[in-house]
């Protein structure tokens, strides 16, 4: 079945980095696009940044997170990855990856991210 594993989260000072990475299974991981969202409490979830699947080269990240974060993939290993550097404490939130087949969007657990001193 489709699963999405997150990691690579934990408490990090402000101005520090972390790489979380997303595993995938169950599905031709390659051919779609992933997102990775976060969610804070109190706060409704926020895109953090998008990889195109299959042939197209495409990324993007959230304008107030630009220069900060990066996404990529690596399909060999099915796993996306979010660098993140120069963390703040409103970075702190639940980090988790998306894709979406036939209008289903299917979801990992996430991994928590606290930026704290």
């Amino acid at each position: 079945q489709v699963q999405l594993v997150e990691s690579g989260g934990g408490l990090v000072q402000p101005g520090g980095s972390l790489r979380l990475s997303c595993a995938g299974s169950g599905f031709t991981f390659s051919s779609y696009g992933m997102n990775w969202y976060r969610q804070a409490p109190g706060k409704e979830r926020e895109l953090v940044a998008f990889i195109s699947g299959g042939t197209l080269r495409y990324s993007s990240v959230a304008d107030s997170m630009k220069g900060r974060f990066a996404i990529s993939r690596d399909n060999a290993k099915n796993i996306v990855y979010l660098q993140m550097l120069d963390l703040k404490p409103e970075d702190t939130a639940v980090y988790y990856c998306t894709f979406t087949n036939d209008l289903h969007e299917y979801r990992g657990p996430g991994t928590q991210v606290t930026v704290s001193s």
